[in-house]
């Protein structure tokens, strides 16, 4: 994923991750590749603060995004609601998402079993029918995006290996 020669984006891509599950593992591993490579990455622990919005300047300043779904990746409404904005771009902008299954079956995530379907039958109670539908059909549409699966630790290595 080189950074494009001519972009008016502030970002060349977003990295949308559950920080408990793989902010200091896989997350800052490849947050440091990317740098290195000198693809201009946005991580939200660095620039977000809790509470406040995904603005859509910010994710109109964004290339592209990566998607890391973990086994908790449901459980955060900040996540699921990244991943909103992330596909809406998708569609408006043609934006590229690169989905990664780090330490979960993509099938899983398919088709929300096990930790998935637990976080968001949670949900339901607090955000509605409405608001957890439009997160199902985003983790779907998402999960079947061509990505990379890396549920050992030998996945994950070689993956960080790849010449960005």
């Amino acid at each position: 994923m080189p950074p494009p020669s001519s972009s008016s984006h502030k970002y060349h891509v977003f990295l949308s991750f559950r920080g408990e599950d793989t902010r200091k593992t896989f997350t800052d591993h490849l947050y440091s590749n990317l740098v290195q490579a000198g693809v201009n990455t946005f991580r939200d622990d660095e620039e977000l603060r809790k509470g406040t919005e995904i603005r859509s300047e910010l994710i109109q300043a964004i290339e592209d995004s990566i998607v890391i779904f973990s086994k908790n990746y449901a459980s955060s409404s900040w996540c699921l609601d990244e991943l909103l904005k992330i596909l809406e771009c998708r569609e408006q902008h043609g934006q590229l998402v690169i989905p990664i299954f780090y330490d979960v079956n993509p099938s899983e995530v398919r088709r929300q079993t096990g930790t998935f379907d637990k976080a968001l039958s949670k949900h339901k109670k607090r955000f509605g029918k409405e608001k957890v539908a439009r997160w199902k059909a985003a983790v779907k549409e998402a999960a079947n995006l061509s990505g990379r699966d890396l549920q050992n630790e030998d996945g994950y290595s070689n993956f960080l290996k790849l010449d960005f």
